[in-house]
């Protein structure tokens, strides 16, 4: 994360720069910056969902070739959860709060939110690999037990997602 962090800080124009001198502008420049790198990375992974679900679909038609039909509808349902969730990431809160917002994030709060950023990457690599074991499993035994691990995992992102947001709002998943 610190390397979004420094990237989006590297970027500040000479303006900027001249007023994080000013006392307690610089605070308000950290803030704007951690907002944007948390934006930055919450597009990263928003991306990485979608290409997942993108190959959710193509895996549909590799199903359907190989005649097993019966999986289709499954398979379509791990699609929609990680399609679902890269939509959730994108537009959900950013992880720290401006001056005005009605939601303050603290230091140690945005640490979690960074924690479960960092676990939606792993879950995706996760993803990935169960997928490549659907893949493997499309014209042999253990289809349905591949699929059902992807699912697991599609659904696991969800929920981190929620307890994500929990910690930003302090109140209950969102929907």
């Amino acid at each position: 994360m610190s390397d979004l962090f420094d990237t989006v800080k590297g970027g500040q124009d000479i303006f900027k720069k001249l007023l994080s001198y000013i006392p307690g502008f610089s605070g308000y420049i950290e803030r704007t910056n951690r907002r944007a790198a948390d934006k930055l990375l919450r597009e990263q992974v928003a991306l990485k969902y979608s290409e997942l679900a993108a190959r959710t679909s193509r895996l549909q038609k590799d199903i359907a070739d190989a005649g097993q039909i019966d999986f289709l509808d499954d398979i379509d349902s791990v699609g929609l959860k990680l399609r679902t969730f890269a939509d959730r990431i994108k537009n959900a809160s950013y992880g720290y709060s401006g001056f005005f917002d009605a939601v303050k994030i603290n230091e140690k709060e945005l640490e979690k939110i960074y924690t479960f950023d960092a676990a939606f990457f792993m879950l995706a690599d996760q993803v990935s690999s169960g997928l490549d074991n659907v893949e493997a499993a499309v014209a042999g035994d253990g289809l349905k037990a591949a699929i059902r691990t992807v699912n697991d995992l599609a659904r696991q992102a969800g929920e981190t997602y929620d307890r994500r947001y929990e910690t930003i709002t302090g109140r209950g998943a969102a929907q």
